[in-house]
């Protein structure tokens, strides 16, 4: 049965990681993950758990340490912001291309300059395309429960690849709320005990990790990995669909609220979902058919499925917590964009909102409904949602 507990985003990661208790972690501290680590370096010291603790001086080290620990066989975890994310920038990509899997908790946050301490997703949009899966919680709870999952995921035999939950910095990370979480027996048989394929400590099967890889083989390599991203999608379906049996919270690729007959509909990551279901919920008494769909899994980017979920609406907002700097927009939304193209007559627009922390009011979200509904709409530029003129 599940324990009602009141924690905050950041305590709710740590809860999930005491109870996964990873062989090692490394780690450093950046506002606004450090709480999770501190929470969590407590459990180590009081021997709640039985991990090893790395702290080193720098992000990049910290991602070097658990590639060399999860070489080695052990199952490893770390987590981190923004500047640490883009510090470990090198070692990100190394980690997914040995096909380790580590599961970073990221917290978003603005990336400098200038320095900003809160949220947008500008750190781990910037690593969208570095071979990690991507899944976006809205809430603590969600937090919790994509961090354990995070690890059957990334540990599958066909996936094998590094997986990155995220929360939105301050906005969840800091903000206490309501959730339901599994027992340390029920979490422990979920994830089941870790088996290392060709870890380097096997001393009687000799490996290499790394090495030179040129022309010969480098274009191999990539394709598998690329392969490896399209068997997550089942794989993720699989593990959402088992931890639903086990929780009674099942996980897809995302939410539809209120999609199935909407005409208008709005498509975001993160904790603006919130606010915009408010927003739907409001005007669906007044009678206009609104929906909002939350998007969980960012990469693989589940493109049919999101066809399949909103292609009927006549038009969909975009929201983007950071800035593409392609002149377009946000870099979510082309991906949607090119999800329907040629294949729904919705007409799609860009929104990008909420960078460094800025709020996202349920005025905001009206006037973006109001927008589509009166087809005030441009697929040339995005609309920057309440910046000041």
């Amino acid at each position: 049965m599940n324990k009602v507990v009141a924690l905050t985003g950041n305590e709710a990661a740590a809860e999930a990681m005491r109870q996964i208790n990873p062989d090692v972690v490394a780690a450093y501290p950046i506002t606004p993950q450090t709480e999770l680590m501190h929470k969590f370096s407590d459990f180590v010291a009081d021997a709640v758990v039985k991990t090893e603790m790395i702290l080193v001086e720098s992000e990049h080290s910290a991602m070097s340490a658990c590639i060399g620990a999860c070489a080695a066989g052990a199952r490893v975890m770390t987590a981190t912001s923004a500047n640490g994310l883009a510090f470990m920038w090198e070692v990100v990509y190394i980690a997914a291309s040995l096909r380790l899997p580590i599961v970073m908790t990221v917290v978003n946050r603005a990336l400098s300059g200038p320095i900003n301490i809160h949220c947008d997703h500008s750190d781990t949009m910037g690593c969208r395309d570095s071979g990690w899966i991507q899944l976006y919680g809205e809430n603590p709870q969600e937090a919790y429960d994509n961090i354990i999952q995070a690890i059957r995921i990334a540990e599958h035999p066909d996936v094998r690849l590094p997986v990155m939950p995220t929360f939105d910095g301050f906005i969840i990370s800091h903000t206490l709320e309501r959730l339901e979480i599994l027992s340390d027996e029920e979490v422990g048989k979920f994830i089941g005990a870790w088996k290392p394929v060709h870890p380097l400590l096997d001393i009687a099967h000799p490996v290499t990790y790394g090495p030179l890889d040129l022309q010969d083989y480098y274009f191999e390599h990539k394709k598998g990995q690329a392969e490896a991203m399209k068997r997550a999608k089942g794989v993720v379906l699989a593990v959402g669909k088992e931890y639903g049996a086990l929780s009674g919270r099942e996980y897809g690729f995302f939410e539809e609220y209120k999609t199935r007959d909407a005409e208008q509909i709005i498509l975001c990551l993160g904790s603006a979902s919130g606010t915009v279901k408010s927003v739907v919920d409001g005007l669906r008494e007044k009678g206009r058919r609104t929906g909002v769909l939350k998007l969980r899994m960012f990469r693989p980017f589940p493109a049919e499925e999101i066809l399949s979920a909103i292609g009927h609406a006549k038009s969909i907002a975009v929201l983007d917590r950071a800035e593409g700097f392609s002149g377009l927009g946000g870099p979510l939304f082309p991906e949607v964009r090119s999800a329907l193209y040629g294949r729904s007559d919705a007409k799609v627009i860009n929104y990008v909102y909420g960078l460094g922390g800025r709020d996202l009011s349920p005025e905001m979200i009206l006037s973006v409904f109001d927008d589509l509904e009166e087809g005030r709409i441009t697929d040339r530029e995005a609309v920057h949602l309440g910046v000041r003129i």
